[in-house]
C-alpha cells in the first residue's frame, strides 16, 4: 500500500495534530494533543519516504537536500493549511516533519498575554525577545504580535524568516516578508539590507549566530522596533546567551547596548491542558531601571528576583505563571512539574495548595 500526501495531510488536519512525521520502518505518525501516534497502515520503506519527500519538495530543495542533507521550507495545501516542513537524510534514507501553522493568528488576549505587552508594541524602537524551546509556540505569539502592530499602526513591517510561516496581509502597516535561502542568503544579511527598506518593525525568526546578534542590537538602538527568538528558557539565560555569543573583550559594549535597547524578554513553554488541548506558560521581564542595572553590571542572576517583584509592571516568572494555570484547572499537577524551572519550591507551593 502506497500512503498518498494528500489523504495524509486531510487526515492530520481533521484530527486536529500539529505535526506529521515521515520515518522509515514506521507508519506514518500525527502528533496530537503532544502524543505521537501512529496511522494505522503498513511501516514506511525507503522508497515510501522519497516518493512523498518529492510529492512536496521543491525541486531547488530537493537539490539543497542532495547537497547539505536537509532542508526547510512553508508549504501550503488545497488553501485549507500551511505547513512548515523540515526533510532530512538520515542513515542514507528520507525523513520529513510537516507543523500545522494555524489558519488563523491568534490575539493577544487569547494566548493570555498581559495589556502590557500592548505599550512595548507601541514603542518607536527597543528589542523584544520571545524565547523557548523548539516546539513552544514562540512563532504564534510573534504573529500574534505582529498582526497587532500591522492592525493597530501604520508604517513598514520586515520579516526576515526560515521558511515564511505565516502570511501577513497589508493593514495599517506594508508588509515584507522575506525568506532565507530564497530571498536572503542568511538573517545577518535579510536585517542588514532591510535597514536600507525604510522599516519600523523589523521581524527576525531566529538570532543563530554573533553576526545577526549584532545586527539586531544595532537596528533596535538604530530607532527600529525588533522582534526575534533564541532557543533559551527564562529572561536572565536568555540575556546570558547573548553575551555568552561575543568574544570576552566585547561584552562590556554589548552589555551596554542591550541594557539600553532590550525591551522585555517573553519565555514560553507549551503545555497539555486537562481537556487535551495547548496552553503556553510564559515568564515575561519587561526592562526596567534596575534589571537595565543589572544588565550593564553583569549581575544578570538577579534578574528573576526583579520578575517576581514585577507583577504590576505585567511581569511574573514561569513557575508563578504554571502554578496560577494549575489553580484555574487549566493543566494538572504532573504537567507543572515536567515545566516548572524550581521543582522542589514548586512541589510546596502545590501541596500548600490542596
Amino acid at each position: 500500500m502506497a500512503y498518498d500526501i494528500n489523504q495524509l495531510l486531510e487526515a492530520m488536519i481533521e484530527n486536529g495534530a500539529s505535526d506529521l512525521h515521515i520515518h522509515v520502518g514506521r507508519p506514518p505518525s500525527l502528533r496530537v494533543s503532544g502524543s505521537v501516534v501512529s496511522i494505522e497502515g503498513p511501516v514506511l520503506t525507503p522508497e515510501d519516504t522519497q516518493d512523498l519527500v518529492q510529492a512536496i519538495t521543491p525541486p531547488d530543495f530537493i537539490e539543497r537536500l542532495k547537497r547539505d542533507g536537509g532542508c526547510d521550507f512553508g508549504f501550503s495545501f488545497r488553501k485549507k493549511a500551511r505547513f512548515r516542513v523540515n526533510v532530512y537524510r538520515g542513515k542514507g534514507v528520507f525523513g520529513m516533519v510537516l507543523r500545522l501553522i494555524p489558519a488563523h493568528i491568534f490575539t493577544l488576549e487569547q494566548l493570555r498575554l498581559p495589556p502590557m505587552i500592548k505599550d512595548l508594541l507601541k514603542r518607536p524602537r527597543g528589542l523584544i525577545l520571545v524565547t523557548g524551546p523548539t516546539g513552544s509556540g514562540k512563532s504564534t505569539t510573534l504573529a500574534s504580535m505582529i498582526n497587532w502592530v500591522n492592525e493597530n499602526s501604520d508604517g513598514h513591517i520586515v520579516t526576515i524568516e526560515d521558511p515564511i510561516e505565516y502570511y501577513h496581509e497589508h493593514k495599517g502597516c506594508v508588509v515584507t516578508q522575506r525568506e532565507v535561502h530564497n530571498d536572503v542568503p542568511s538573517f545577518a544579511e535579510g536585517v542588514r539590507a532591510s535597514l536600507r527598506q525604510d522599516p519600523d518593525v523589523i521581524l527576525i525568526g531566529e538570532m543563530r549566530d554573533l553576526e545577526t546578534i549584532e545586527a539586531a542590537v544595532s537596528a533596535a538602538e538604530t530607532g527600529h522596533l525588533v522582534f526575534a527568538t533564541l532557543h533559551t528558557t527564562g529572561a536572565a539565560r536568555t540575556v546570558d546567551r547573548i553575551l555568552d555569543a561575543f568574544p570576552a573583550g566585547g561584552r562590556d559594549q554589548i552589555r551596554v547596548q542591550l541594557a539600553s535597547s532590550i525591551l522585555a524578554v517573553i519565555s514560553q513553554c507549551l503545555l497539555r491542558t486537562v481537556d487535551g488541548k495547548r496552553v503556553a506558560g510564559y515568564e515575561i521581564m519587561i526592562r526596567t531601571d534596575g534589571i537595565a542595572a543589572k544588565i550593564r553590571e553583569n549581575k544578570t542572576f538577579q534578574i528573576t528576583s526583579d520578575i517576581e517583584t514585577g507583577a504590576s509592571r505585567g511581569m511574573r516568572t514561569l513557575d508563578g505563571d504554571l502554578l496560577a494555570l494549575f489553580q484555574q484547572g487549566k493543566v494538572s499537577e504532573e504537567e507543572v512539574m515536567s515545566y516548572c524551572q524550581d521543582s522542589e519550591m514548586m512541589r510546596s507551593r502545590l501541596q500548600s495548595k490542596r
